[in-house]
């Protein structure tokens, strides 16, 4: 330890051997196969579930059932317990860590006000803690949500659709934010023998019984980027990233075209994918609208290669974690790089101009900082602090970093 605070320190390695990498399974799918699970009364058989400590959390929760719902700091656990707990007519208080406290949840608890929740606030009105008092009877089937901040409000609502006397009827206003997140909660509810439509800006989601199914979990496309970044970053390398499919319910799964444009070029082969060098075709503008979670490392990536970009639909970042672009901000600026807000709502990467011998990052108590800024390892020696936050989605990443051996 360098100081009070824990650190890991990474070894420069500019060029490694072909390795394998066994990505660790979707929180996303898995934590949403949980909730449809217990509405089940836990008749499914669920294989390859996370081992991230937001899905060890929903597991614990929901296996113990405890009168209070601590989550910790597992946003998606937050919100899908919440609707859980309401429309399974169960009294439960729902909190967390401070921060976890200091994420907006108003949305989602209006709608469940809106088809007949009890939920009162706790502390400071729209924020957690909350004490959720059941639907004793449906009020409305017919509710209105933005889609323009959180998801995972909208995902909370649509699992409990179909288990809702008079089933939901669910607008969604203005622009629609990690659009791919929501179809993946209702790819996952069809799995498990729910039918929807969802026709402009309406989602229909009729009253209906969930079945019960065999359901096997896919690695984690969110884990699966920093792997990208870090060959993009590399002078050569090669990886083998295990579990991945082609046609994935994931929206992180963006990350093959995005690398495409970053010198990175996909195979998919039997068992996952195998990633390759080639030459840097250039990435002008992204929109992360519908995949924020990449965010972080394609901005670290372009920084470190070079490539100035013009980021959009960055909105959701500032309630994550942590302020995620102030967050950016500070990191990017310790090896003389920028993520610079032109105008609302678009941010340009400046990339680096000179590498420091050195560079220490801090993480924010945001399991994305740590694993985003790994592939700064391909250029300096790097000095991660709080390295533990990973465990939140990526228990085993630092092992798997330890895989990847210097090219002699």
């Amino acid at each position: 330890m360098d100081t009070l605070l824990e650190t890991k320190t990474l070894p420069q390695i500019s060029a490694f051997r072909p390795t394998v990498i066994p990505l660790p399974s979707s929180k996303s799918e898995s934590n949403r196969a949980l909730v449809i699970d217990a509405l089940t009364k836990g008749k499914n058989k669920l294989h390859n579930l996370a081992e991230a400590r937001d899905t060890q959390t929903m597991i614990r929760l929901l296996g113990e059932n405890p009168p209070i719902y601590d989550v910790l700091d597992a946003g998606t656990t937050m919100r899908f317990l919440t609707a859980y707990a309401a429309v399974t007519n169960q009294h439960k208080v729902m909190t967390g860590t401070p921060r976890m406290c200091e994420r907006p949840i108003g949305i989602l608890v209006e709608a469940l006000r809106e088809v007949g929740a009890e939920i009162h606030y706790m502390n400071v009105e729209g924020y957690p803690p909350l004490a959720v008092h059941g639907i004793k009877e449906q009020k409305s089937n017919k509710i209105k949500m933005r889609g323009d901040v959180s998801s995972q409000y909208i995902s909370a609502m649509l699992m409990i659709a179909p288990v809702l006397p008079m089933g939901l009827e669910l607008e969604l206003e203005g622009k629609i934010g990690s659009r791919t997140y929501i179809q993946m909660t209702l790819e996952l509810m069809r799995e498990f023998g729910v039918q929807h439509t969802w026709e402009e800006n309406t989602i229909k989601v009729p009253h209906q019984a969930y079945q019960s199914t065999t359901f096997h979990v896919e690695s984690d496309w969110s884990g699966a980027s920093y792997w990208f970044s870090l060959l993009a970053c590399a002078d050569s390398g090669g990886l083998f990233l295990e579990g991945l499919k082609e046609n994935s319910l994931q929206g992180d799964s963006k990350i093959v075209e995005i690398m495409d444009r970053l010198g990175v070029q996909s195979q998919f082969e039997k068992g996952g994918v195998r990633l390759t060098k080639q030459p840097v075709k250039g990435l002008a503008s992204w929109d992360f609208t519908h995949c924020p979670d990449l965010a972080q490392t394609v901005a670290v990536n372009c920084a470190i290669i070079g490539q100035k970009a013009v980021f959009t639909g960055l909105e959701s970042l500032r309630i994550k974690e942590t302020d995620r672009i102030f967050a950016l901000q500070q990191e990017l600026a310790k090896f003389n790089a920028q993520l610079v807000e032109e105008k609302e709502g678009a941010f340009t990467v400046i990339p680096s101009v000179k590498m420091p011998h050195e560079v220490r990052i801090r993480t924010y108590d945001d399991h994305r900082m740590a694993m985003a800024f790994m592939p700064l390892m391909t250029k300096t020696r790097v000095i991660i602090e709080d390295p533990a936050v990973v465990n939140k989605s990526y228990p085993s990443f630092w092992k798997h970093v330890g895989l990847v051996e210097k090219e002699m």
